[in-house]
């Protein structure tokens, strides 16, 4: 007896060759030439008139044998399909992790579903914000956000200064030069929040994901391993649409 994953496997093939010959057979049908066919003599109307001999072409084509071979490639996808559909009602596997079963008697189309939807949060876990890793940082649980020790900064001011550089004479003004000095006038205390998440805790998701991904998929190889009953529903199908 096959198993599910068997005609997984098999179900693929099966639909491309189904397409290839449906289409050979859809093409033929199209073409009156090779339905057509014709048979004709010749006949002088006198003994001393040219004689030309018989020409015929044959039916290349009948339109009920393609519908016959057509019936048959199309009834084996017809089967492949409803054995592995079939089967599907009744493949089902528990999600374990740890030893402890998360999921109990999971469908496995629903373990394909969940798989697919693993695969992207994987994809979104990993690129969570990172807390900046060259800060202190810690849970503030008045804003429920991440935050640094306070750090104190002076605050400056540029005040203009002179600078005498050559004192006044009686024949020449003092020359002098402006220039600005940084006067301290207070302090700034910053304390900066963040809405990322520790390195650790995004690791942590990370992992998760990895585990319960990996058990999915063991499930969803369990539940293919069912033994499936074959299915013959093309000829019914068929036995009425060409019959």
């Amino acid at each position: 007896m096959a198993k599910l994953n068997q005609i997984i496997a098999v179900e693929k093939g099966v639909k491309s060759k189904s397409f290839q010959e449906l289409t050979q057979a859809h093409q033929s049908l199209q073409k009156p030439a090779l339905l057509a066919g014709i048979s004709r003599t010749y006949q002088p109307k006198d003994e001393e008139g040219e004689q030309l001999p018989p020409e015929s072409t044959r039916v290349q084509a009948q339109a009920e044998d393609i519908l016959r071979t057509t019936a048959t490639t199309l009834t084996r996808l017809f089967d492949v399909t409803a054995t592995k559909d079939w089967a599907n009602c009744s493949a089902r596997a528990d999600v374990v992790l740890e030893g402890r079963t998360l999921l109990a008697d999971v469908p496995v189309t629903y373990l394909l579903f969940l798989e697919k939807q693993l695969t992207d949060l994987h994809t979104f876990v990993r690129k969570l914000p990172v807390l900046d890793a060259s800060e202190a940082w810690s849970l503030d649980a008045s804003t429920d956000a991440w935050k640094t020790d306070p750090v104190r900064t002076i605050r400056t001011k540029k005040v203009p200064r002179n600078h005498v550089k050559a004192e006044a004479t009686e024949k020449h003004p003092a020359q002098v030069e402006v220039y600005y000095e940084d006067i301290p006038v207070g302090y700034w205390t910053t304390v900066k929040f963040s809405g990322a998440l520790p390195a650790r805790r995004v690791n942590e998701l990370v992992e998760r994901v990895e585990k319960l991904r990996q058990a999915v998929q063991f499930a969803r190889e369990e539940a293919n391993g069912t033994e499936v009953t074959d299915q013959r529903v093309g000829e019914a199908v068929f036995g009425y649409l060409f019959g």
